[in-house]
Parts: C-alpha cells; structure tokens; sequence
C-alpha cells in the first residue's frame, strides 16, 4: 500500500498492497472459495472493508500528518532489513519442523493420524507469527519515526491502517486451516480411490515418499504457511524500503 505522508503518492517506496492478488490467496483459491474477487482494486477493496466510523478515524489521522512537526531533525538512518530477515528465518525454521513428530508419532508409524497434529501445530504458528511479526512491526515504526519528520508521518499512518484492518485479519487468517482441511482430505480421498481402482495395496510407508499423498499435503501446508508469513511482513518490509529511499530524509 502506497501511504502520502505530506499530501502526495510517495510512488518511489513500493510499498503494494497484495490483498487478492497475494501468493497466500493464490495457493488457497484451488481448494475452497475465497474473499477474493477479481478486478476490485485497492480502493475498492479498502471500501468494502471499512465502515463510515473508520473512515472518519482514517481521515483524522491523515490530516493530523499532514505536516511535518515544525522544528524536527531528521535522526540517523537505521536498517531494517536484517531485523525482517532474522524474525524470518526464526519462523521458517519453525514451519519447516515436522508436525507429526512435534506430536510424538514416531517415522514409521504406519496410522492415518488426520488432520489433527497439523491443525494443532498451524494454530501454534500462526500465534508465533502473530506475536513476533507484531514486535517487529512496533520496532520498525519505532525506528522509522526517529529517521525523520516525513518518515514520522509514514509511522504514524502504518498504526492507524494496523489498527483499522486488525479485526480482518483476525476473521480471515484462521480460514487458512479450514483450506487446508479440505486440501488433506481431497489428497487423501483421491489416494484412497487410485488404490481401489488398481487393485494396488495401501503401502503407508509410501505416503511420506516423494509423489506420496502425505508428503504432497507437507509441503502445500509449508508453502502456505511461508505464504502468510511473507504476507504478515509486508508492512515491515516496506518501512525497511523506506528507510532506504534518500528523498524521505528530507524536512
């Protein structure tokens, strides 16, 4: 999303918003419909999703950052990027751990054990996710707020769009598990139904082998995850952008 701290389209900070174009949606559509509707640009979307009380607080704040503060000094340039990737690589690493061992089934246990362990360890990630990717944010208005009085604006309107779309995101982010239900599900039925047709015997050690149901559903629960991820650091990744945008520093 492309904020205007001082009344004009900062179009040199690529700060986009993905809303239905987003690698998180993209990888759900397959498996179950989605909020998503093509055409609808970012205008569109933000209306749909804010009532008129909003509107007013969103319209408050952005004339209240209008102006840089007469007097302030630009502080020293900071860089975030080594902080988004750091909390990045501390939770792809969590996602990339086994749910069914974190569950205590042992590699050779030849059960259908259901969607269960996955769902328990996706509701655990998200609350990581949620609470890191959270402090970094805070962290990086914090930083981005002492750059200097344009970049102070920028900060100020990242709060208020956070707080504005904080009760969407809390609907729309627990969906993922209810995809990805019916993704396990569909993988497993369709599993079931080539051993049928083929008279072939259910070998469960195969299930986690390369082209196996169980090792396919793996990995679509590790992209989409990954997917969300990036999705929750879109906003820190663009502060850390404009960190890096020289005009910005400007008074």
């Amino acid at each position: 999303m492309r904020y205007a701290p001082g009344g004009g389209p900062l179009e040199s900070i690529p700060l986009q918003s993905t809303f239905g174009s987003s690698n998180l949606v993209r990888r759900l559509a397959p498996w179950g419909p989605t909020e998503a509707e093509p055409g609808l640009g970012v205008a569109e979307r933000l209306a749909a999703w804010v009532g008129p009380l909003q509107a007013i607080q969103l319209q408050a704040v952005n004339q209240a950052v209008g102006t840089p503060a007469a007097g302030s000094k630009p502080g020293a340039k900071a860089d975030l990027t080594g902080d988004v990737q750091r909390v990045r690589g501390v939770l792809a690493s969590a996602i990339a751990k086994d749910p069914l061992a974190l569950a205590g089934i042992k590699p050779g246990d030849t059960e259908d054990h259901g969607y269960g362990p996955w769902q328990q360890r996706h509701i655990e990630l998200q609350r990581q996710m949620g609470q890191m990717c959270g402090a970094l944010r805070d962290h990086a208005r914090q930083t981005v707020s002492r750059a200097s009085p344009r970049l102070r604006q920028l900060a100020t309107l990242d709060a208020a769009f956070e707080q504005l779309l904080a009760d969407r995101e809390a609907a729309l982010l627990p969906q993922t598990l209810s995809h990805l239900e019916r993704r396990y599900k569909a993988l497993r039925a369709a599993h079931r139904a080539t051993c049928e047709a083929t008279g072939q015997p259910d070998d469960p050690a195969r299930w986690r082998a390369p082209g196996g149901w169980l090792r396919t559903f793996s990995d679509d629960w590790r992209q989409v995850l990954l997917a969300e991820l990036d999705l929750r650091l879109e906003a820190v990744t663009g502060l850390a952008e404009a960190l890096r945008q020289p005009s910005l520093f400007e008074t």
